[in-house]
């Protein structure tokens, strides 16, 4: 079970569109449930009176998500196949609980987004595409659940199908997947359902196996946030001093001329260890240590990459911004910031505009950003900070805010791209979604 594949899934939708009906679906009919969960259910059922097991409630674990039958807080629930290991983040629809679904899909690998069949469409439906788009999930599947109450229409699927690819048209998804479903008979789920032979795709958990995600990691341009400095040893026939942290992306290997980020000084890689032994090349997500042939001052923060491919190192940096705080961010107020291992103070200098979650569209003249808000932020840091695009780059361009007050965590940022300079001509400091 080691070697097998990992993928994080997370899945979104309208309140009662049938996301934990899913998720407990696919635990059920995998038979993934242990005996004393089901007696759990059995016993609940029989105290509501339903007549049958509500698998929702596999999820939804808080008394409130079950008194009101919807889900409030991120869900995590953890199976395996023979052929791959899954993480699923069951998230909340309700736009008041924005904030639980950005922190719930932030590392996902693929999205579930849930359509009911006979609603179609929605606002809840293209705000939950906008933000699996804002945070660039590479995968996308499209659950249109509830086909048995529209007696399993084809032109029903084919039409909401259309809709949704002339809506998404704009927001740059690469794979997207359409699933006709019924989450409460298990239509589609794990196996092929006889309702709907007209569907000739997979069912969603051959679906969820299947998909091809060894690309989606950035394995082009090399990055190494150094963790923590290992000196176990020192003695007159060792001088240990290793480098450890995760790849957050590309390869490095044995032999590779690095440079040190920001001091800009440069070394090769003189070896590379694990907890296994040693290799020859690593990359991401592996976490290793390296070691150097050059005794040079590096410290937690600090970034190794390669001298050919440098990321943005500035202390100047505008980002999309999720707030996750009661307390609105505004203008001229200072925060904490962590960024990779990096961290920082930072202070809000300019709300470019916020996005009306409702239309998608910007609103400009913004003087902060409320709980659930979502919009364009410019931050100045007291010290270099290194990043990437988060469109480049998920683990490098992505960060968290955090209240200095209370230490907690208030926001998530995405950094947006810097407009490359043209030579002869002052950077303007503008920038491109």
């Amino acid at each position: 079970m080691e070697n097998i594949e990992l993928l994080r899934f997370t899945t979104a939708g309208s309140v009662d569109d049938g996301k934990s009906t899913l998720i407990g679906r696919l635990l059920y009919d995998t038979k993934l449930i242990m005996e004393d969960q089901l007696e759990a259910l059995q016993r609940s059922s029989d105290i509501t009176g339903d007549g049958q097991i509500n698998l929702a409630n596999l999820t939804d674990g808080l008394r409130a998500e079950r008194e009101q039958g919807i889900t409030i807080d991120v869900a995590y629930r953890y199976f395996a196949t023979p052929k791959r290991k899954f993480i699923v983040a069951d998230t909340p629809g309700h736009v008041q609980y924005t904030r639980n679904m950005v922190t719930g899909a932030s590392t996902a690998n693929l999205a579930i987004i849930l359509v009911d069949a006979r609603q179609g469409v929605i606002q809840q439906t293209r705000r939950h595409a906008y933000i699996a788009a804002l945070l660039r999930i590479p995968h996308l599947v499209i659950c249109i659940n509830k086909m048995d109450l529209v007696a399993y229409s084809e032109d029903i699927f084919r039409q909401i199908r259309e809709d949704f690819t002339n809506f998404a048209a704009d927001l740059a998804f690469k794979d997207v997947t359409f699933i006709p479903v019924s989450a409460l008979h298990g239509d589609n789920i794990v196996e092929k359902s006889d309702a709907m032979e007209w569907y000739y795709g997979p069912p969603l958990l051959r679906h969820l196996e299947d998909v091809y995600i060894a690309n989606d990691r950035n394995l082009r341009d090399a990055r190494f946030p150094v963790q923590y400095v290992i000196r176990p040893y020192k003695d007159e026939f060792h001088d240990f001093r290793g480098f450890a942290g995760q790849i957050a992306g590309g390869v490095f290997r044995k032999g590779d001329k690095v440079t040190i980020l920001p001091s800009g000084k440069t070394s090769t890689i003189t070896q590379i260890h694990t907890h296994d032994g040693e290799l020859e090349e690593a990359y991401a997500p592996m976490s290793v240590t390296l070691q150097l042939a050059d005794d040079i001052d590096i410290s937690r923060g600090d970034m190794i990459v390669k001298p050919d491919n440098i990321p943005y190192v500035a202390q100047e940096l505008e980002a999309m911004v999720c707030w996750m705080h009661d307390e609105p961010l505004r203008k001229g107020v200072k925060y904490g910031i962590k960024l990779g291992t990096r961290g920082a103070r930072a202070m809000v200098t300019e709300i470019p505009h916020r996005i009306d979650i409702d239309t998608l569209k910007p609103v400009s003249g913004v003087a902060e950003l409320a709980l659930n808000e979502i919009g364009r932020v410019k931050f100045k840091t007291t010290v270099p900070m290194m990043f990437d695009p988060y469109n480049r780059n998920r683990y490098t361009g992505g960060f968290i805010i955090v209240d200095e007050a209370t230490n907690l965590t208030v926001g998530a940022g995405m950094v947006c791209e810097p407009k490359r300079p043209v030579p002869g001509q002052q950077d303007d400091a503008e920038f491109i979604i």
